[in-house]
């Protein structure tokens, strides 16, 4: 009686099903192939999920500590102007400095990889200038590139060249923070900075009467980490160069330059028909051919170069808080496509101005010639492009004296896309 009351012990376990059933004794036979199935299958949906939510964590914390790390500005003016329509403005500015963030001296081994020279030259000159307009939806974008020795109006100093407007306001800044009693070196590197930055924006917006939207600033060692980022970019040049102020050494036709030799290749001017113009084309080259390797190389669906471009954000470059870094990102793919067409704003001659080498330009025309080219109406900025100090048609003050040298050229365009051959 005892072993048949145990044998029967599957009817409770399961009331339903009679003890004389043929299947009585095989429920458990059956539900294990379907239990092992369904423990396998959620282990795998675990497994993905877990995979789904640590890429996911793994993104969410690269994106993070790129807007922890990456320097950031309060020099655009919330009241100024902005762009209507859904276009973007957004002024690129290279420092030529050789200090790093904290106004401190790059390393010697640092400056001697750069054949830079030492941390005493270059001041803080925005050597690249370049406005970059972004229409509405897909449309071609349009970068304008302004030579660094253009004489113009700069607020709160006689007219300059217009790369000094960062440089003259940071040294004012500091000095008059400092007779107010400032003696951290730190602060007075910063607030100098962020009144620099002010004053290149604000004086470029005068300029050309547009709105800014939007600015980045990178350093003078940007341009080679960028180049080491992307493994080197390819240029092409229509002519045998060497230059032993920039260190550039290179032969005609299509290479492949490192860090060090990207550097040299946006520097030169000594041997360069067009001085300091045929740079700003070498600049406009290397960016386009840059943009070109981004697309072709997949970095904006490939991670691991993802995150080296981003390293090199971090390390050099300094963006206004408003700016939506990430949505640029997503955006700039199509600009790395080829949809922008870099040029050089024109120039009407060469003067001598306190000594210095200027070019001569007539506001008016480089107005009109933006408007055109932006789509803008006749006032982009809602206030009259007045060109106020300009004295004439081309800029001349009062003491700047002709000067010889090459003839005034109009600007060439440099279509992204490729890679440009330039001088």
């Amino acid at each position: 009686m005892t072993r048949h009351r145990r044998a029967a012990a599957p009817q409770r376990t399961d009331p339903a099903q009679p003890t004389d059933h043929p299947s009585a004794a095989r429920p458990r036979r059956h539900r294990r192939p379907k239990s092992r199935r369904a423990r396998l299958g959620r282990a795998a949906l675990a497994l993905t999920a877990a995979t789904a939510l640590c890429a996911a964590g793994t993104g969410w914390y690269l994106y993070q500590d790129v807007f922890r790390h990456i320097g950031s500005s309060d020099a655009l003016d919330d009241h100024a102007p902005k762009s209507s329509g859904g276009a973007t403005n957004i002024l690129l500015m290279g420092l030529d400095s050789r200090k790093d963030q904290n106004g401190e001296d790059l390393p010697d081994s640092v400056l001697d990889t750069l054949h830079a020279g030492s941390s005493d030259i270059g001041g803080y000159n925005t050597n690249t200038l370049i406005l970059l307009h972004v229409p509405a939806g897909n449309g071609k974008a349009t970068a304008f590139s302004l030579p660094r020795d253009d004489l113009v109006d700069i607020p709160g100093f006689p007219k300059d060249k217009i790369k000094k407007a960062y440089g003259l306001t940071k040294a004012r800044t500091e000095e008059r923070l400092a007779r107010q009693g400032t003696t951290d070196r730190r602060a007075l590197e910063r607030a100098g900075r962020e009144a620099g930055r002010r004053a290149e924006i604000e004086t470029v917006r005068r300029f050309l009467d547009v709105p800014v939207d939007h600015f980045a600033e990178i350093s003078l060692a940007g341009f080679y980490h960028l180049a080491d980022a992307l493994d080197g970019v390819e240029v092409c040049l229509e002519h045998p160069v060497k230059d032993r102020y920039s260190g550039a050494d290179f032969h005609a036709g299509r290479q492949t330059l490192a860090g060090a030799q990207s550097l040299a290749f946006v520097r030169q001017r000594h041997g360069l028909d067009g001085g300091d113009l045929d740079r700003t084309r070498r600049q406009q080259a290397f960016l386009a051919s840059a943009g070109h390797k981004l697309d072709s190389a997949g970095t904006f669906t490939d991670p691991v170069r993802l995150l080296r471009l981003l390293d090199v954000v971090k390390q050099d470059v300094v963006i206004d808080k408003g700016w939506d870094l990430a949505s640029f990102l997503r955006h700039a793919r199509n600009l790395s496509s080829g949809r922008v067409a870099f040029s050089t704003l024109p120039i009407e001659g060469f003067a001598k101005h306190h000594g210095e080498d200027v070019n001569l330009v007539d506001p008016d025309r480089i107005r009109k010639l933006v408007r055109e080219r932006t789509g803008g109406g006749p006032d982009r900025t809602g206030q009259p492009g007045d060109g106020r100090g300009s004295g004439s048609s081309t800029g001349r003050p009062d003491d700047a004296e002709p000067a010889s040298g090459p003839p005034a050229r109009d600007e060439r365009v440099v279509e992204g896309g490729g890679i440009p051959c330039v001088d």
